[in-house]
């Protein structure tokens, strides 16, 4: 009986982290510059399928108003606050990771290839966007 109840909870800690180890999930993106905690967002799975938004702009002076007014696709002037960024990731065959979308920066307004890699057991998250050899990667830190 305890070798079964102790197999019990070994097996749902294991599922719990196992759920952690994907980039669905609500995170706090981090200024890759600054170190300042930029805005939460929210990443969400549909049919194997990530996308994400903006839900809340954390910056210091933010205007809860504002608006993407460098986008110049259908995102143009619509307000930060519900943008969706991440569009198209799914996840790689035989890895933890999800590549093939693409992730929007809406201070620029540019968009570039995509790589989401969740580290340190899923508590943070690598997004990294890329334009041919060329990108950045910053660290989202998941939201409890």
């Amino acid at each position: 009986m305890k070798k079964t109840l102790l197999l019990a909870v070994i097996g749902l800690a294991s599922a719990a982290s196992w759920a952690q180890m994907t980039p669905v999930g609500r995170w706090h993106s981090i200024d890759d510059k600054t170190g300042e905690t930029k805005a939460q967002m929210l990443i969400a799975e549909s049919g194997g399928v990530l996308n994400g938004r903006i839900e809340k702009l954390l910056r210091k002076g933010a205007d809860p108003e504002a608006r993407c007014t460098a986008c110049t696709d259908e995102r143009k002037d619509q307000p930060m606050v519900g943008l969706e960024i991440i569009r198209g990731a799914k996840k790689a065959e035989g890895a933890q990771v999800w590549e093939g979308g693409k992730i929007l920066d809406p201070e620029s307004g540019k968009s570039y290839t995509l790589r989401l890699t969740p580290i340190d057991g899923g508590a943070k998250l690598e997004v990294r966007g890329s334009f041919g050899p060329f990108g950045r990667t910053q660290t989202w830190v998941r939201v409890p």
